[in-house]
């Protein structure tokens, strides 16, 4: 090879080590523990047992969704393996649950874990440990107001002050004057959104006339609603999880009490909430959602509809569709989904929580129309907007356009 040969030579190479191999160094795969070439550890924990038990179809979901995508080659051909654990809605529980998850089992990341009592107890140690907490199934504010703080955790809903918010808007602009009662749960999550709620309230210069609470271990809670019907309220706020809002649906339809009903987003489903308190006592009732009604017959010819009920068919034909839950989980799922191939090889927890801030208007099939999922700024909540609906017959109907969700 003559000089300029070996110059053109020279030349290449030199190209290659400005450029290829920094691109090969990228292709190069990186992991943290629970993530390998074959197999990607995924964490989870939900109240499979207990009096919020209805959460453990978001658990059941996601583990069918992820057995969908291994028998087709798993991510990227690593298998997920998904390890969710009963917490019974518990926060000793849920803390015993993620010290298992993340020294025990070694998992890359937590997802979809449920509720705000749980994940607040779980926070501080998940960030100590720099271990992705994300797509938590809770609005709790301090989730995702503090990022600062707590850069590891990531909530999937709604803020629940955000929600409580437009719940108070739309009872001062449709029904000023009401009388208002509210019942809600003696929690974090409760708290929370009553919050919201009443702040809302109180910039409008609306007062609440009646309140009552709950604990999730109380058997009943016939006594408090007997209690707000009492106060001469003619507009109840029901603050409440499943199995405690469908309490409070039949026992108000059992009194013959007839107050403008407003029910909080967490406990619309129809298969565990509505049904079991009676759909004739359902009717009528107001909420605001960002998920999609899966009994709505708009959706018919929606694709990802279309392909939600084929993998409902195929990976988890008993449970029942009409639950907004199971739409919730499935949507979740292709989320975290979206999240992993996004981060490609480089399967760090560092990757992670980039490709988890860089969401880019990804809208999963669970969202309604004009609803995506946004990059993460200023706070760590991907969805900021809902649209308010009634129950009417056995579905919801949505009623206005969609609305903004603020803090304050």
């Amino acid at each position: 090879m003559g000089e300029c040969g070996n110059m053109r030579l020279l030349s290449f190479l030199s190209l290659c080590l400005s450029m290829g191999i920094a691109t090969f160094a990228v292709a190069q795969p990186k992991y943290s523990v629970g993530a390998s070439d074959t197999e990607i550890r995924i964490g989870n924990f939900v109240p499979y047992s207990g009096p919020s038990s209805a959460y453990g179809v978001i658990g059941r979901i996601n583990g069918a969704y992820f057995r969908m995508l291994n028998e087709a080659g798993g991510i990227n051909g690593r298998r997920i393996t998904w390890l969710s654990y009963d917490d019974a809605y518990s926060p000793a529980k849920a803390v015993e649950q993620a010290r298992r998850l993340v020294e025990g089992d070694e998992v890359l990341l937590l997802s979809q874990t449920v509720g705000a009592p749980s994940n607040a107890a779980v926070m501080k140690y998940l960030n100590s440990k720099k271990v992705p907490h994300i797509l938590l199934s809770t609005g709790g504010t301090r989730f995702g107001d503090d990022p600062a703080t707590f850069p590891w955790t990531v909530p999937l809903n709604v803020p629940y002050q955000a929600e409580g918010r437009i719940y108070a808007t739309w009872i001062t602009e449709n029904h000023p004057g009401a009388k208002i009662a509210i019942l809600y749960a003696n929690d974090d999550y409760g708290r929370d959104i009553y919050r919201g709620v009443k702040n809302g309230l109180t910039e409008r210069g609306t007062t609440i006339l009646a309140e009552a609470t709950y604990d999730n271990a109380d058997p009943t809670i016939d006594s408090q609603i007997v209690k707000l019907k009492a106060s001469g309220a003619d507009l109840f706020v029901n603050l409440s999880t499943p199995k405690f809002a469908a309490m409070a649906i039949r026992k108000i339809g059992e009194i013959g009490w007839q107050p403008v009903h407003v029910l909080n987003q967490v406990s619309q489903s129809t298969g565990a909430v509505m049904r079991p308190a009676g759909l004739e006592y359902a009717q009528g009732i107001i909420s605001a959602a960002y998920i999609k009604d899966p009994m709505d017959e708009s959706w018919d010819n929606d694709p990802g509809m279309n392909r939600f009920a084929s993998f409902l068919q195929k990976y988890a034909p008993d449970v029942d569709r009409s639950n907004g839950l199971v739409l919730y989980a499935y949507g979740a799922a292709q989320t975290l989904e979206y999240i992993i191939r996004r981060a490609g090889n480089d399967l760090t927890r560092e990757n992670i929580m980039r490709a988890t801030s860089e969401l880019g208007d990804f809208a999963p099939a669970s969202l309604l129309p004009g609803i995506t999922l946004q990059p993460l700024s200023k706070d760590h909540f991907p969805i900021r907007k809902m649209q308010m609906m009634r129950f009417e017959g056995d579905r919801w109907q949505r009623i206005g356009s969609l609305i903004e969700a603020n803090l304050n």
